[in-house]
């Protein structure tokens, strides 16, 4: 692997768990960074790095988001790297609303970063953009992932 740095997500993995397993296996010439969700073996993120970084935030300073380890900002001297699982909106679009003003809340964070310095936002998004993205587009516009409120903030946030 000759990557500078890499982000997981849905690691579903305690802090003190990943400690433990990186303890047990050596990943020579990377620092690593993790960041669990309050609920055991739900959602969490983990960061390697092979340079040290200025600083690692982890969550994005509102509770209801940072409670399920959604959000990692790892800063280097000319650049963020931001690490994000971001919600699902369920079946029946249960929980658009939360992935929603979760999204309005990343971009909002996403951007005053910017003001600083370069960004890189990687992650698992939850959403498939465009109807190529899919097998069956037509089948899935009002399923989770798909729905038109998700993919014009996919939009939004390209732009």
């Amino acid at each position: 692997m000759d990557a500078d740095v890499f982000a997981l997500q849905e690691t579903k993995i305690t802090d003190d768990a990943f400690a433990k397993l990186m303890q047990a296996h050596r990943y020579e010439g990377f620092e690593h960074y993790s960041f669990a969700a309050e609920k055991a073996g739900y959602s969490s993120l983990a960061v390697f790095t092979r340079h040290t970084p200025l600083s690692v935030t982890n969550g994005l300073g509102i509770e209801e988001f940072d409670r399920e380890g959604r959000v990692q900002t790892v800063e280097f001297d000319d650049f963020y790297v931001i690490n994000a699982y971001f919600p699902n909106s369920q079946r029946d679009l249960k929980r658009l609303d939360y992935k929603m003003a979760f999204n309005n809340a990343m971009l909002e964070y996403m951007n005053g970063l910017r003001e600083k310095k370069h960004v890189a936002l990687c992650g698992d998004f939850n959403v498939s953009h465009q109807e190529i993205d899919l097998t069956n587009p037509k089948r899935n516009k009002r399923n989770a992932g798909f729905c038109p409120e998700e993919r014009a903030w996919f939009t939004e946030m390209l732009e």
